[in-house]
């Protein structure tokens, strides 16, 4: 593959919502530029983005696809994105180091939930746009309805650039309206406007034009002095306002089906989708933060978007070069992990296809085999002048399964298996819930965490069960109470005497534990106070009434008795276990239970339903606040209700809702339901 410099280059993220036609049209592309002799298809799992097992076997995109395609001189690396709102960590990372959206929009279906979702996230990043409306050839197409739809769901301007020529079966082709000139048929044959679409086609074009001049001054005295502008001054105004924001091409295609009026959708995206040094990067340097062009001569600097781990090929690194060159064997310095990392053979992905090249210029897309440091969001950069630029904004995980191990084989695999798939995926956490005692595997939904089991079996051979976690309860008490215990055994040699005597106390939440000495007159030796408190700490971690660690307690030793020989260490320990549990089980214990923080947004028609369901949850509706057409809900509730609250509030908003989480607190479980929740722990420990 041939060299590219920054300005014949042009990265772009196809987004949108799942079944928008993305990934048949990268097929169309790749096969239209010559860099496939076939198209493959979702159906029979043939296109070269969608690769993996996983996505083979659900007929959609779970996973970023990364494919390069050469036209006319320039250089185009497409980022095939999922369009299910589980895998928003994909979309999340190629929106990080796209230099423009282009958002999917289904023809016959408008505006749908992943359409705004992730027109949102790109917003996010302050990322040009570009609407695609696709699938004109199916039945019900509608460009004007399509249309119609983005205009009542966002504020934008919207700047239809290619028309469709017809629809449904009758869609024969486009007409670019920045050369007022029509593209007919498959191969996208020049043809002049039809007739009907003349007036139309006059009145967008000078709706372009005054666009385009609108961010250049020359341009605009041009403009009003009735001085012809030339169609690259034009390009280069409209992709001012395209990156400023301030307009929204819309294309129409096909979906590269019949290929009808693709070649011609192409060359417009050339022209209008920003250039990579069209935009400056910001990074934190030695001296603060930077704004450098995107450029060959700029400090050096790579960003990683992207890792995947596989059991044959190793780890590869996905990256974009902001600044300076980057050269296969060139010594880098990650920021991050503070040790220089040599990139080796660096390459293009063709989907799966690894193509070698020698360099990769400021603004180009590539990547690199076995670097054993660098993660996603890492900085690579020279070691003498520092860089640090933000990675990919991830959303935290909403859903958790409890994970273990099938078999024995599994044990010893299944932590350095989980770590590497969360490598991988950031929107992935595994971590050890020291109150359950449970492996938890967080992520964004049933769907995103069944495919991350799926993988592990599939690539490295580990097999995991999954089920619901349980509730980290917490148990504590709400009076005080007095208990003395005596412990005394005999058989044949020494034997083992102690007596303890002791007061507890509740404690305010998230006090812990305090321990007392209060013997006087040397009735127990002071040396016992440590082996007291063990046999304590022994029954709190593993709790009285449901086998959850007790916190926030005080624990005062007032009295007891020692003997000069059988008393010793084992002896007080199990005496002040015993003694605890009798003056926790008298000092009325409760179970205490999580109670986080829920931010709920949804669309406004779905709020009351939305509302009904949290009441049913035991949440306590704090207040619900409208931000356009959304409404923005605050709840806190008990985590025990809200298990599976992904999965219930898609269902309820039609995909629509989304939500974030955090731990606010712990409370008391409602005495009818504590009696529930000993039950159930005394039969698990009966089967274990």
């Amino acid at each position: 593959m041939k060299e590219y410099t920054t300005q014949k280059i042009r990265n772009i993220a196809l987004i949108g919502h799942g079944g928008s036609g993305k990934t048949t049209w990268t097929e169309a592309v790749l096969f239209l530029s010559k860099a496939t002799n076939r198209r493959g298809k979702v159906e029979d799992g043939t296109t070269v983005t969608d690769y993996d097992d996983e996505e083979i076997r659900r007929k959609i995109s779970l996973n970023l696809g990364v494919a390069v395609v050469e036209w006319n001189g320039y250089k185009l690396n497409i980022m095939d994105t999922p369009g299910y709102t589980d895998f928003v960590g994909e979309v999340r990372s190629a929106l990080r180091v796209a230099d423009a959206a282009v958002v999917f929009v289904d023809a016959s279906a408008g505006v749908e939930v992943g359409t705004e979702l992730t027109w949102g996230y790109a917003d996010e990043e302050k990322l040009p746009k570009i609407v695609l409306i696709n699938k004109m050839d199916r039945e019900n197409a509608n460009f004007d309805n399509a249309l119609k739809s983005l205009a009542e769901t966002f504020n934008a301007q919207f700047l239809p650039m290619l028309l469709p020529i017809g629809a449904q079966a009758d869609f024969k082709g486009v007409v670019n309206v920045l050369e007022k000139k029509a593209y007919m048929g498959p191969k996208s044959e020049p043809a002049d406007v039809p007739a009907a679409m003349a007036a139309q086609v006059d009145e967008l074009y000078t709706k372009i034009v005054e666009a385009a001049v609108e961010a250049d001054e020359a341009l605009m005295e041009k403009y009003f002095a009735d001085e012809p502008l030339t169609p690259e001054e034009i390009s280069t105004g409209l992709r001012k306002v395209i990156v400023e924001g301030s307009y929204v091409p819309v294309l129409a295609t096909a979906g590269g089906s019949d290929l009808i009026g693709l070649s011609a959708l192409v060359d417009l995206l050339i022209q209008i989708v920003p250039a990579p040094d069209d935009r400056p990067f910001t990074a934190q340097g030695p001296a603060g933060e930077e704004e450098l062009a995107v450029s060959d001569l700029s400090p050096f600097a790579l960003l990683v978007f992207k890792t995947t781990a596989d059991p044959y090929v190793g780890k590869l690194t996905y990256f974009r070069v902001y600044g300076g060159v980057a050269n296969a064997g060139d010594t880098v310095y990650n920021s991050r992990a503070a040790t220089e990392e040599r990139l080796g053979q660096i390459f293009v992905m063709r989907g799966k296809e690894q193509i070698p090249v020698e360099r990769l210029h400021a603004g180009d897309i590539g990547g690199a085999a076995k670097m054993s440091e660098a993660l996603t969001g890492d900085t690579l950069c020279a070691k003498d002048h520092i860089l640090t630029m933000r990675g990919p904004l991830f959303p935290h995980p909403l859903y958790t399964v409890a994970v273990s191990p099938k078999t024995k084989a599994d044990t010893a695999k299944m932590g350095p298996t989980l770590t590497r798939i969360c490598e991988e995926d950031p929107t992935l956490h595994w971590y050890q819930d020291q109150t359950t005692r449970e492996t938890l595997l967080a992520g964004m939904g049933d769907a995103h965490v069944e495919a991350a089991v799926r993988r592990m079996q599939a690539r490295f051979g580990v097999a995991l069960d999954t089920s619901v976690p349980k509730v980290p309860y917490k148990e504590t008490i709400t009076a005080t109470n007095t208990a003395q215990y005596r412990h005394k055994k005999q058989t044949g040699g020494a034997g083992q005497f102690a007596e303890v005597h002791m007061r507890i106390e509740p404690l305010a939440r998230d006090a812990g534990f305090q321990y007392e000495w209060e013997v006087f007159g040397g009735r127990i030796s002071s040396s016992f106070k440590p082996s007291i408190e063990k046999g304590i700490k022994s029954v709190m971690s593993q709790g009285v009434i449901a086998g959850y660690p007790i916190v926030d307690v005080f624990v005062a030793i007032t009295d007891g008795k020692e003997h000069p020989v059988d008393s010793k260490d084992i002896a007080f320990q199990i005496a002040g276990r015993e003694g605890f549990k009798q003056a926790f089980l008298g000092a009325k214990p409760v179970l205490l239970e999580p109670i986080y923080n829920f931010v709920i947004t949804v669309p406004e028609e779905f709020a009351g339903a939305v509302m009904s369901d949290l009441n049913t949850r035991r949440a306590r509706v704090q207040g619900m606040e409208q931000s356009g057409k959304k409404a923005i809900i605050t709840a806190t509730a008990p985590l025990a209700e809200m298990l599976q609250y992904a999965t219930n509030l898609r269902a309820i908003t039609q995909g629509r809702g989304v939500y974030s989480m955090e731990l606010s607190h712990y409370d008391v479980v409602p005495a009818h339901l504590t009696q529930q929740i000993i039950e159930q722990a005394k039969i698990e420990h009966e089967e274990d």
